[in-house]
This record gives structure tokens, C-alpha cells and sequence, in this order.
């Protein structure tokens, strides 16, 4: 019986990510929902100097996906596809072209992360990684808050940007 409810904890836990992420919602907007139609000036835009921009927003989300797909896999640090970690100065190059690159990786990612979460024993939910004080479907819930969090932010950006650009 522990399989069937931990299957459908599973499945709740890829709901909640999915619409917090790509599928529609009764809550509004969801992360790529809220970059759709977003050009690489607007990414780019800031609202003040030492402020957060689209861009890095975005890819600060990527990395977390890949943060806790690493915790989940058990995979090794360092294997993000960009130097660094959690907040990355964006724009590198202020184009269409790498602004596209970023979107992919993101797209990239939460696909790594939803694969890892498909694979998870039902009975790994209530496990922590190495040396996290937070359960395996904690970080699955926190990722899906996280998502929406930057959600709110990104939908004030585009809104200031459009004001301002």
C-alpha cells in the first residue's frame, strides 16, 4: 500500500511542478508562460543598477532545477553547464541568439529534473541527499514554490520594462 500512496505523492509533486512551470493553472501565469514573448533588451532591462534583470532570474531558476536534480540523482557539483553557481550576471552577450540558448536551458533542465522525479522509488521521498536537512519531496515542493516566487518577479519586470524601454 506504502507504493500506490507514495506513486500518487509522486504524481502530485509532478502536477504541482508542471503548473507552477509550463501547464496551464488556475493560478495565472506560470515561469515560461511569464517569458513567453520576452525579447533579449527586455531580459536585459534593469530596473535599477545592482538590480536583478529577467535574464538572470531565469537562469538563477535553471540553476536551482539543476541543483535539485543534482540532490535527487546524487549526481557530483560542477556539472551545471555554466561556471558558477545560483546567480549568473546576465546578459553575457545582450543578443536574441543567447538569450534563446538561456531559454533552452532552462527548458533543458526542468526536463532533467521532471525525468528525475518520474525515476524516484516512491520510498526515496522521505530521503534527504547528503547532508541536506530537507526531504527529497520538500526540495521537489520548494523548486515548484521557487518557480512561481520568480514568476511574480519576472511578471513586475516585464510590466516596469515596458514602461521604460
Amino acid at each position: 500500500m506504502a507504493h500506490a500512496k507514495g506513486s500518487s505523492e509522486i504524481r502530485l509533486l509532478l502536477a504541482n511542478l508542471d503548473d507552477a512551470y509550463e501547464r496551464r493553472a488556475w493560478h495565472g501565469p506560470n515561469l515560461r508562460g511569464s517569458l513567453r514573448g520576452v525579447t533579449a533588451r527586455q531580459a536585459a532591462w534593469r530596473p535599477a543598477p545592482g538590480r536583478r534583470n529577467i535574464w538572470e532570474l531565469t537562469v538563477h531558476a535553471t540553476y536551482w532545477k539543476y541543483a535539485v536534480w543534482r540532490r535527487l540523482t546524487g549526481e557530483q557539483r560542477g556539472s551545471f553547464p555554466l561556471k558558477g553557481s545560483n546567480w549568473f550576471e546576465r546578459p553575457v552577450s545582450a543578443t536574441e541568439k543567447a538569450w534563446r540558448g538561456d531559454l533552452a536551458l532552462l527548458d533543458e533542465q526542468h526536463r532533467k529534473l521532471r525525468r528525475a522525479i518520474t525515476r524516484l522509488p516512491a520510498g526515496r521521498l522521505r530521503g534527504r541527499s547528503r547532508g541536506s536537512r530537507w526531504t527529497f519531496a520538500r526540495e521537489i515542493q520548494g523548486i515548484t514554490a521557487h518557480d512561481l516566487y520568480h514568476t511574480g518577479q519576472i511578471q513586475l519586470l516585464k510590466k516596469l520594462s515596458r514602461k521604460n524601454l
